[in-house]
């Protein structure tokens, strides 16, 4: 049987909740060379898991799927109507990372790709093998996505779409077929340097190299791996910079002109739980108030002591201390 048609394949995705969805070859990417640069340059901080068996599997989608021929490509959406952190400045509040308002979205995501696998099944007659990624898997999924036209990759290290901006959730579904791939866009950035003047602690860096991107993020300065993936104390030099952020950091996506007109999402899923919640609040929850408040929630990831490591931070740029 002939392999389905791309624009097939895409209309499946759209109808099983997709707003972006393109399709790249499953082989390996130049890109991989430079994410081994950036690893070997410390730029990975504590975050092991990028590094060693795993870097070398994110070469070759093959590795996790060796029948792999094609790379789909898929973006959701998960903006929403309130406020960007830039915009908000209600005092005693504390900022949360707009992607983990509501559901976790490893959730979300598996179950959609899992409808969209049910309905290839249906239209392609036989079995065919594959392999979702939804962010944990090894893969260089932006540098796919790109090859699979959903956007280029920012200053900022986002994947941008023109139409549509950079607030997206990103999967793959490695398949045994052979789908017909996209072609990547051209990079829209230009000479605009917001993200990089906007970012507080100055995380966007450049590379310095000739070929390949210009510019990348150091996650020992970002506001997001300090946040969440760093277990250790927040470096005393990058505190201030942190202002009232306790759980990541949308500063670079807030203030990129690609995000001016982004559209929101319909998905009751990423409807907000605890949109800024206050402060004081959060400063006293004992671990069961934590998994009641953030259960099923991306929040999760940093755990009561690290949110708490957080607060403390925050209070401090008040003007605070915990008692």
């Amino acid at each position: 049987m002939a392999s389905l048609p791309a624009v097939v394949v895409k209309q499946l995705a759209q109808e099983c909740g997709f707003e972006l969805a393109g399709v790249a070859c499953a082989a390996p990417l130049a890109e991989a060379d430079w994410y081994r640069e950036w690893v070997a340059r410390g730029y990975a901080g504590e975050m092991h898991y990028l590094a060693g068996d795993r870097a070398v599997m994110r070469a070759d989608p093959r590795r996790l799927l060796p029948t792999a021929k094609s790379v789909l490509c898929l973006g959701k959406l998960y903006n929403s109507p309130e406020p960007y952190s830039t915009g908000y400045a209600e005092p005693g509040r504390a900022w949360i990372s707009r992607y983990a308002w509501g559901e976790d979205y490893h959730r979300v995501l598996r179950k959609a790709v899992k409808r969209l696998v049910a309905r290839l099944r249906e239209i392609r007659g036989h079995a065919f093998d594959w392999k979702a990624c939804v962010d944990t898997s090894p893969l260089l999924e932006r540098a796919y996505a790109r090859r699979a036209g959903l956007g280029w990759i920012g200053k900022n290290s986002c994947l941008i779409n023109q139409g549509m901006g950079s607030w997206f959730f990103l999967a793959e579904l490695l398949l045994s077929m052979e789908i017909e791939p996209d072609r990547p866009p051209a990079d829209r950035c230009g000479s605009c340097t917001r993200c990089m003047d906007a970012c507080p602690t100055r995380a966007i860096v450049s590379t310095g190299r000739q070929e390949g991107p210009s510019y990348t993020v150091d996650s020992n300065r970002c506001i997001s791996y300090l946040t969440i993936e760093s277990r250790g104390d927040i470096p005393v030099e990058l505190r201030p910079s942190l202002g009232r952020h306790v759980f990541g950091c949308d500063i670079c996506q807030d203030v990129c002109p690609w995000n001016r007109k982004a559209p929101v999402t319909g998905d009751p899923a990423f409807r907000p739980r605890h949109f800024a919640p206050r402060l004081d609040v959060l400063e006293h929850l004992d671990p069961d108030d934590f998994r009641r408040l953030f259960g099923g929630t991306a929040v999760v990831r940093t755990g009561p002591g690290g949110l708490r490591r957080n607060v403390a931070v925050a209070l401090l740029n008040l003007g605070r201390k915990l008692e």
